[in-house]
């Protein structure tokens, strides 16, 4: 059995040339005692546990759960319809000038029940968990009123209590501007500043606050008072940025200590330099990209320049419907021209970091949360992010406890 990721002592990130290295323990074990990762070894060096349940994975490996830190996968419906016209020919803005997008998600919501909202969303969850993912963060910004922005984020608190999955929260009522607020964006940002954001913080249901800052959504200057009245309330700035243009959402973002920046499709010199100078993680969307057609993002330039890069599956209806974030580590090497240890890294210790928790999860490390899945006899670690089709994961392991899949 080869452990990946098996780290006796963890650094909160790993950047530049450090992505490209990965620990791998061959002919290895792991014990795992009261939902945490007790120890490590070389099988020479094992003797039984007492009480202990064994499961041998003799040809496999053994990795920490996925830590995918950017997510929307509480929606309501699907939009397969805006799909076709995507290949129709329809542009990403020209669907949502038309009313599709984000506000078609919206329009669902409203009109889907809290319970029925629940029920579709922790079927996704038990999907993602199933594939591997042991951490996820989760987004609102399908409810643009206060109502369905509160019933989204209700939703998602519901999801961290009803399973072992490690649950992040995050509001983004600045997701897109609603229709009734066409011609009127400062006011809907007035809305988001004075009365969505002290009720979110009153019953504590968000660790992040997120604005979409970039060509059509949100201008610098909106995001940053945004961004401001959420810090002043505890959540701590996450930003979709640079997806569609160079906003200026990432200087944003840095200079309010952004936890994260997303998306980053267009991401220039100026941009790298910022991050540079700077203890925000860069997260890249390839399924978005890859989804939609755009560009992707400067993965490879990013990465030699000296910065961490994590991936995430942006798990929503309309950008990227799945939430397989083995196939993100497929399309980081596919079309992000990133090496296997690379985008493991990337979906391990760097998401961990992108969602505030590397001090518990994101490797095989002693005193860190039990999470992590068991693969199908394969070859080498490099055949799973190889083998973009194949489903390889053979069990799951959530705070200690093996999951029925």
């Amino acid at each position: 059995m080869g452990i990946i990721q098996a780290r006796e002592e963890t650094p909160l990130l790993v950047s530049g040339k450090g992505m490209s290295h990965l620990p791998v323990l061959e002919n290895g074990w792991v014990h795992c005692e009261k939902g945490l990762i007790h120890s490590f070894g070389t099988m020479d060096s094992y003797s039984p546990f007492s009480g202990a349940e064994v499961i041998d994975a003799s040809g496999r490996y053994v990795m920490p759960s996925y830590c995918d830190s950017h997510t929307h996968l509480v929606y309501a419906g699907s939009r397969e319809i805006e799909y076709i016209d995507k290949i129709k020919g329809l542009s990403y803005e020209e669907i949502a000038k038309r009313g599709g997008g984000i506000l078609n998600s919206a329009a669902l919501l409203a009109n889907t029940t809290e319970e029925e909202l629940f029920r579709q969303s922790v079927e996704r969850i038990d999907q993602i968990m199933a594939m591997g993912t042991g951490a996820v963060e989760i987004k609102s910004g399908y409810g643009l009123t206060t109502e369905s922005e509160l019933k989204m984020l209700r939703v998602i608190r519901r999801i961290g209590e009803s399973r072992p999955v490690t649950v992040k929260s995050t509001f983004l009522g600045a997701h897109a501007v609603p229709e009734e607020y066409r011609n009127r964006q400062d006011e809907y940002v007035d809305l988001i500043i004075n009365e969505m954001i002290p009720l979110v913080a009153a019953e504590e249901l968000a660790d992040y606050i997120d604005v979409f800052c970039d060509k059509g959504f949100f201008t610098v200057e909106q995001t940053e008072r945004i961004l401001m009245a959420g810090t002043g309330h505890g959540m701590r700035p996450k930003i979709h940025a640079n997806e569609l243009a160079f906003s200026g959402g990432i200087q944003a973002g840095v200079k309010y200590e952004a936890l994260s920046v997303d998306h980053l499709e267009f991401t220039g010199d100026d941009e790298i330099e910022t991050l540079l100078n700077s203890d925000t993680m860069p997260v890249l969307l390839p399924g978005a990209a890859f989804f939609l057609g755009m560009t992707d993002p400067p993965a490879r330039k990013m990465i030699d320049a000296g910065l961490p890069v994590a991936l995430a599956s942006d798990y929503n209806p309309g950008s990227s419907p799945s939430g397989n974030m083995k196939l993100i580590m497929s399309l980081g090497m596919i079309r992000l021209r990133m090496l296997p240890e690379e985008v493991i890294n990337a979906v391990t210790i760097n998401g961990a970091y992108a969602m505030g928790i590397s001090e518990s999860h994101g490797s095989i490390t002693p005193g860190k949360v039990a999470n992590m899945f068991i693969t199908g006899e394969i070859p080498s670690y490099q055949y799973l992010p190889y083998a973009f089709g194949s489903d390889l994961v053979e069990s799951v392991i959530i705070g200690g406890k093996r999951i029925k899949l």
